[in-house]
């Protein structure tokens, strides 16, 4: 008896190790479905590493939805490391939206990194993008601050190579700050949005991206801060400092100037004295010498003596008359 419960527990195991490594239910899936393959395909798959379930599966939807794919194409795409099921995906709503998309297309697309199912679905349902707030000067110096919202539709054409929504919202956002910073003044465009709307879609921005825009609609425009008023008086601080600068500088050299003057007035008297000094020895030496009599020599003394009271009598009229007054 112990010996037939292992018996009977070893065919179990062998049943289990069997249908668990060649997928039995699948193949049977597979054929009710239409799709012909066979089971040596699927153990083949076991054997490449490749799960048949995800295969076959996408096969599965791909020939019910009238969808003429490959085993081999969905396998050498998962090899590949695409993804088999979002492929698939894209293809059936491709289909069923009238888009002409191939395999080798849509798998071109999921190997680039790009999501290829949800550029089908904003290929037939346009994505809003919404920029940031984009603050530009008009020339009458006034600041306005923009908000747009971008319509787009994928480009299946381009999606492999073609720049991303960042690209799309900096050359919108370029095309704002160009059309207010042309206009006049901030009041034409306040009251007429629609020219920023108009100029920036003429442009063609949507060149060399995954999108095609369709339509540029500004949401919000607000007044900012008067950046020209602002510039003006930077400007008049700015001179100011400038001349205040320039007054220092010129006070400065005033004052050089004066010290100079009295240091060169201070050596002058200095060489008065040191002269004055050297009179009475020239006196001595052209007495000694007879060049000049004693005569000679009380005469200059009386000179002297004269000179001195004539300026003394003239300081005294001086004070007398400051005091008059």
């Amino acid at each position: 008896m112990p010996e037939l419960l292992i018996i009977i527990g070893l065919i179990v195991l062998g049943l289990a190790l069997f249908f668990s490594f060649i997928p039995l239910g699948l193949w049977i899936s597979a054929l009710a479905a239409g799709v012909r393959v066979s089971i040596f395909s699927l153990v083949a798959m076991r054997l490449r590493r490749v799960p048949p379930t995800k295969i076959i599966n996408a096969l599965i939807r791909s020939t019910k939805a009238g969808l003429d794919l490959k085993m081999d194409q969905l396998e050498s795409h998962f090899l590949a490391g695409g993804n088999v099921d979002r492929v698939t995906n894209a293809l059936i709503a491709a289909q069923r939206a009238g888009i002409d998309l191939g395999f080798e297309r849509a798998a071109a697309i999921d190997l680039a990194g790009r999501n290829v199912l949800e550029a089908v679905q904003v290929s037939v349902n346009p994505r809003v993008i919404e920029t940031p707030i984009v603050a530009a000067v008009a020339k009458d110096g006034i600041e306005l601050r923009a908000k747009a919202r971008v319509t787009v539709r994928a480009n299946i054409e381009r999606l492999v190579g073609g720049a991303g929504e960042e690209t799309i919202i900096a050359r919108v956002g370029e095309g704002i700050v160009t059309t207010i910073g042309s206009a006049e003044n901030h009041k034409s465009v306040l009251e007429n949005p629609d020219s920023i709307s108009e100029t920036v879609l003429n442009k063609g921005l949507d060149a060399g991206t995954a999108f095609e825009i369709l339509s540029i609609d500004i949401a919000d425009v607000d007044v900012g801060k008067n950046i020209g008023a602002q510039l003006q008086t930077d400007q008049a601080e700015a001179d100011k400092r400038i001349a205040q600068a320039k007054a220092e500088e010129r006070r400065a050299m005033a004052v050089a100037y004066e010290q100079e003057m009295r240091a060169t007035v201070q050596e002058m008297r200095a060489k008065v004295v040191e002269a004055e000094a050297e009179v009475p020895r020239a006196f001595a030496q052209a007495l000694r010498e007879g060049k000049i009599g004693v005569m000679d020599y009380y005469h200059l003394q009386n000179i002297q003596a004269d000179t001195k009271m004539r300026g003394s009598i003239a300081n005294l009229g001086t004070e007398k008359n400051d005091d008059e007054d």
